[in-house]
């Protein structure tokens, strides 16, 4: 297996982890697209041999496997290091980000930095830097199943990967 298969399962299987806590029969399954232009046209072909500065369409099928209904279903999605979330691509829309895992936001993230005069300004957190999205399904219907999508590109800059 190669690294980078190797890579798409340790993500799916945070995927799952992050959901089968709460929902012993909601399950989760992630699949990777990398996004190509034929002619005109945006293909989605294997993500296997990606590169810096490609994109990457990750897509997680969430699916309720009981016969009652789930409810307050949260959608998490790993962004891997080394990768930058491209925030107009979140599909539902409404998504909100993590830097650690544990504390969410609606997206863009925001921090106060401090500045050389000592006055504190509010600035959006670099999408580099997101290291998990997630989203409010609500209810997930007997045998039923929603998706969620969002797109990264491929970071080119050694240094950024290397601080993730």
């Amino acid at each position: 297996m190669s690294n980078k298969s190797s890579h798409l399962i340790r993500i799916a299987l945070t995927a799952m982890l992050l959901v089968a806590p709460a929902f012993a029969q909601v399950t989760a399954e992630m699949t990777a697209s990398k996004l190509a232009m034929e002619g005109r046209k945006e293909t989605k072909v294997s993500a296997s041999e990606a590169k810096p500065g490609d994109v990457i369409e990750y897509s997680v099928v969430y699916r309720n496997r009981d016969a009652n209904v789930a409810r307050n279903v949260m959608a998490t999605m790993p962004v891997p290091k080394g990768m930058e979330f491209l925030p107009k691509t979140a599909s539902p829309m409404e998504v909100m980000a993590s830097l650690d895992g544990a504390h969410f936001a609606a997206v863009p993230l925001m921090r106060k930095v401090k500045q050389a005069d000592g006055t504190e300004v509010e600035q959006m957190v670099p999408f580099s830097e997101y290291r998990f999205l997630r989203w409010s399904l609500g209810e997930l219907p007997a045998n039923g199943s929603k998706s969620v999508s969002a797109r990264m590109r491929i970071l080119s800059t050694p240094s950024v990967m290397a601080r993730k």
